[in-house]
């Protein structure tokens, strides 16, 4: 196509990784080669500078030098090291003495994960590493498996931040809304605009729904099903074979004779959680703004390398203190957590240098542009949607995503509506359209960050919580598709779509979801 330089080569670097990643289970691998594709087809062909331009340019260059990368990636080995520390007070350990006690069951254990996962709205990463760590060693005594523990902490990461008016989103999406409605002579306040489109967000919405359904009804289907069979018959909490994405360290195991306190746990956490919040207020704040404005303006990456450092050091003052553990063997409990997230940082690292390929190779743009034409009429919501899962699967990036669709799409809703200067339902079921289908790429694709921190902090083996999330997050986007945007476009309400959608899920785990019998 005109104005693109690879075209549907683009495809080649992301289906190469995805396909390879599910076929062999070898992730790094996977990456390495879908990235040297890339870089073969850039450099000419040449497959020798290709393989060098891999590692020099696209991983250390672009991606390791990239502040925002390489700031999620000492975020996840701090905060791993604050793990190890607590786990050495033997704080974990006692909160999950006392969640058993109070839990009593898998249900209320599983519930309390995706409560913990809504209440941490403020930001998906700092979301899907506490609640993974906090929970695993809990579900893993209910023989939870870890499959299932990594699809609940992504379906409350992405899907919850994303439609949280403070949060480290916000900025992002008020941008592109204000910009979107500017590019049409629309005048309307952003932030409202971004509250009317949030019942709009289907996807993120019905995720949700379909989580706490599973939970309540303690029903699975599909190969989630098969995951859970496996842990409670066999208390095998991963396949055998597989790679669990964290590995536990001698050096962060309570001493013999160690009893902690739930509070050895819950100090350490309230401080990174309050030097979170604060931290993106100050990291963001500027003259005149208010908090939702500092919360989006925030280097998240910055901010939450800040608390882990902070957390970190309060559980090493409260195990010094309580004469639990010596400053020597605090370090080494630190630097054990820190090793136990090698291979995922690993992973993180090399899916980010494949980003940089699929962004050097234009490959959003190129999509939308191949897309654009079928923009039209009453399904442009729906449309949209899709386009919007497509480009955000393929690429790995709901941030980018929304930057390249939000600008097309806005133009595109208000023509077809007939918006002449006016705030149309189409306009704003189109800007949920684009964010929530953007989500759908953040919540599944093997090649996101979001959904490699999930597996990191669950513990769970990648490839196997994407193979056995994908059924559920399809499921909601073909309701959201189905009983979501396509009636919105023909003008039905959506006060009724979401409980009639809602319902329908309801049903679906009610017919297709089997309890697990022992």
């Amino acid at each position: 196509m005109d104005g693109f330089t690879y075209g549907a080569l683009a495809l080649i670097p992301p289906a190469l990784a995805i396909i390879l990643a599910v076929v062999t289970r070898q992730v790094i691998v996977s990456l390495v080669l879908g990235i040297w594709a890339g870089a073969t087809i850039i450099a000419g062909w040449n497959p020798l500078l290709g393989l060098l331009d891999t590692f020099s340019t696209y991983l250390v260059h672009n991606s390791l030098a990239d502040s925002w990368n390489i700031g999620i990636i000492v975020f996840c080995l701090v905060i791993g090291g604050m793990v190890g520390v607590i786990n050495k007070l033997g704080g974990t350990k006692a909160i999950a003495d006392a969640v058993v006690l109070k839990a009593r069951s898998g249900r209320t254990t599983q519930l309390s994960t995706a409560l913990m996962g809504i209440i941490m709205f403020f930001d998906d990463y700092a979301n899907s590493m506490i609640v993974g760590n906090t929970m695993r060693p809990i579900t893993d005594r209910y023989r939870i498996s870890r499959e299932k523990l990594s699809y609940i902490v992504d379906s409350t990461a992405a899907p919850v931040s994303s439609m949280a008016p403070v949060s480290t989103w916000i900025a992002m999406e008020l941008g592109l809304i204000a910009a979107g409605l500017k590019s049409i002579n629309v005048e309307a306040n952003s932030l409202m605009v971004f509250f009317q489109s949030v019942p709009f967000r289907f996807y993120s919405i019905f995720s949700i729904v379909l989580a706490l359904t599973l939970i309540i009804s303690q029903k699975d289907f599909g190969p989630m099903y098969r995951a859970e069979l496996r842990a409670r018959k066999t208390g095998a909490v991963y396949e055998e074979g597989t790679t669990p994405m964290i590995v536990e360290d001698k050096d962060i195991l309570p001493d013999e004779g160690c009893v902690g306190s739930v509070w050895d746990a819950a100090i350490p956490i309230i401080a990174f959680i309050l030097v979170t919040v604060f931290g993106l207020y100050y990291n963001g704040h500027e003259a005149g703004k208010g908090i939702i404005d500092s919360f989006g303006n925030a280097d998240a990456s910055v901010v939450l390398t800040w608390a882990a450092f902070i957390g970190s050091i309060t559980a090493m003052v409260i195990g010094i203190v309580k004469r639990k553990f010596s400053l020597s063997s605090a370090v080494d409990s630190w630097m054990g957590g820190l090793r136990s997230m090698l291979i995922a940082v690993v992973i993180l690292a090399f899916a980010f240098a494949l980003k940089s390929v699929i962004g050097e190779m234009q490959l959003a743009e190129w999509l939308v542009a191949v897309t654009g034409g079928i923009l039209s009429g009453k399904v442009v919501p729906l449309l949209t949607f899709i386009v919007a899962m497509v480009v955000a699967f393929a690429t790995g990036t709901s941030w980018g995503t929304n930057s390249i669709l939000m600008p097309l799409v806005i133009p595109v809703a208000a023509g077809v509506s007939g918006a002449d200067g006016t705030l149309t339902p189409t306009i704003i079921a189109s800007i949920g359209a684009v964010l929530t289908g953007a989500v759908f790429g953040d919540h599944c694709s093997p090649i996101s960050d979001t959904t490699i921190l999930s597996s990191m902090a669950s513990g769970a083996d990648h490839i196997s919580h994407v193979r056995t999330q994908i059924p559920y997050a399809a499921t909601a986007a073909l309701i959201s598709g189905l009983f979501g945007f396509l009636p919105v476009g023909f003008g039905v309400p959506v006060w009724f779509l979401l409980p009639f959608g809602a319902a329908i899920l309801i049903l679906i785990v009610r017919f297709l979801g089997k309890k697990i019998e022992l």
